[in-house]
């Protein structure tokens, strides 16, 4: 098998290349998590997104940080990398496989003997020095051929999590061998665990070597390991990203590295993270992020609390209050509410199933929706309008592009426009305005150096977002003329 060096090569001053695995939809977080918005690209903790924080905490264990992402979240991606001021290959996936293919394909593009760091992208872990001296002490186990997870102390007995039962230590590395991993376990099980004192929780963080894991894979999926050769064989590097061939990856089966490798192979080494650590899955968990008051109370953004005990309000946009709750979690966003029994938010999947189920958009879309050009908000719509508040970045543009079945006025409220309409080119100001008609080629830009906003009025027969046919775009999503395709 041919690899090339595509994730980042080690280094002799950090011999560790991390690699983040950004999938997963995060649903248990709805309404402020959805599929087109998960969890991890969502600012929770100090209005920073989980995303941001793991790659500044990976940061401090190797030079450069890859990704592993959606092909739909590529620029969420971007924009948390640029944040975080890291760079590194970001890979992506036409479609989700879970963990196995994800970490497959990274090995399959990286130099055999290259130390892989794996971690999730939703994970909060605030000590970055403890959890960069932690990852260290795996190092020797990693490239005497283990595969190193990285076991957190348990400090209460989580149903939530996986568990991992130690077994000897290593001979002459640090850690222990893995005697057997465990299912996500019952009350009275995790009860007794905690007690035990000998368990750990299943972070999901690896440290391997690449060859090592293709070896594993090679022996107990090779399946998986088949269709990402195939799928890396066949990639298009595209700037920074590495695309995937699509019908290769599309069709490799899906399954957690954990069913397919780990739990049949014979050199699994646990290093102990005795540091906090979640892996904020529900909402109970964000609740813990924040300090409770002297009722137990827990509060974000415009939260006021009267008479209340143990409850947690989640409040970005607007005020919210709790009057004489107890054991509630409360989540206010700008198209839906979520109110829920503390004892109940593992149970939120299964609402947003519900909500796809019936057709409510809001289960998987913002109102609010990013775009590589910075974002739209829908503020209102009707029968043949709709209203939209436009945030363009400084220097971004959007594409250039007409719609079939409508028209647009824009309003600039902010900043300066560069507006190509037809054969002309505009420059308009604050309080100013200018029109679009319906079949019109037109471009809207921002020369400026601070956010430009613009309030766009459409209005038509047809005001879905799959009405754009692009002649030109930065970001690479031009399509034959003849077949619209969706996105601003």
């Amino acid at each position: 098998m041919n690899t090339v060096t595509e994730i980042p090569a080690a280094s002799s001053d950090a011999a560790i290349c991390p690699i983040v695995l950004c999938g997963g939809s995060g649903t248990r977080l709805w309404p402020l998590s959805r599929k087109a918005l998960p969890k991890q690209f969502v600012p929770l903790v100090g209005n920073k997104s989980l995303l941001q924080l793991t790659l500044e905490r990976l940061a401090h264990v190797g030079t450069q940080v890859g990704c592993v992402a959606s092909e739909e979240h590529r620029f969420l991606v971007q924009e948390a990398m640029d944040a975080a001021d890291v760079k590194g290959p970001q890979v992506l996936e036409p479609v989700g496989r879970n963990t196995a293919a994800a970490m497959a394909v990274a090995a399959l593009l990286a130099a055999p003997d290259d130390l892989l760091l794996f971690a999730p992208a939703d994970h909060h872990v605030p000590d970055t020095d403890l959890f960069a001296r932690t990852v260290r002490q795996g190092v020797d186990a990693a490239q005497a051929g283990y595969i190193v997870t990285f076991g957190v102390v348990p400090t209460f007995p989580s149903t939530a999590y996986g568990y991992i039962q130690p077994g000897a230590d290593l001979d002459g590395q640090a850690g222990r061998t893995v005697a057997r991993f465990v299912e996500k376990p019952p009350a009275e099980r995790a009860q007794a665990m905690l007690l035990d004192g000998g368990y750990l929780w299943n972070a999901g963080i690896f440290l391997v070597r690449a060859g090592t894991l293709v070896d594993a894979l090679r022996t107990h999926a090779p399946d998986i390991l088949a269709s990402c050769q195939k799928a890396v064989a066949g990639r298009k590097p595209d700037g920074s990203f590495v695309r995937l061939d699509a019908a290769a990856f599309e069709a490799c089966r899906s399954d957690s590295i954990d069913y397919a490798v780990l739990e049949k192979h014979d050199k699994v080494a646990v290093i102990p993270f005795a540091g906090a650590w979640s892996d904020v899955g529900s909402w109970n968990a964000v609740a813990q992020l924040q300090p409770a008051d002297v009722s137990g109370n827990r509060a974000s953004g415009h939260a006021v609390l009267l008479q209340a005990s143990n409850t947690f309000v989640h409040a970005p946009v607007r005020p919210v209050v709790a009057l004489g709750t107890e054991d509630l979690v409360i989540v206010d966003t700008q198209d839906a509410v979520l109110v829920a029994r503390t004892d109940c938010v593992e149970q939120v999947k299964d609402v947003v199933a519900l909500l796809t189920a019936n057709g409510h958009s809001e289960a998987t879309q913002h109102r609010r929706v990013a775009r590589p050009w910075g974002a739209y908000d829908s503020v209102d719509n009707g029968e043949r309008f709709q209203v939209k508040r436009l945030t363009v970045k400084p220097g971004a543009k959007l594409s250039l592009q007409m719609h079939h079945h409508r028209a647009e006025h824009w309003v600039v409220v902010k900043g300066t426009a560069k507006v190509t309409r037809g054969d002309e080119t505009l420059l308009v100001q604050e309080n100013e305005s200018v029109y679009i008609p319906l079949g019109t080629v037109h471009r809207l830009e921002n020369p400026g150096k601070v956010m430009l906003e613009v309030i766009e009025v459409q209005s038509g027969s047809y005001l879905g977002e799959d009405d754009i046919v692009r002649y030109e775009d930065t970001y690479g999503r031009v399509a034959p003329l003849q077949r619209p395709i969706k996105g601003g």
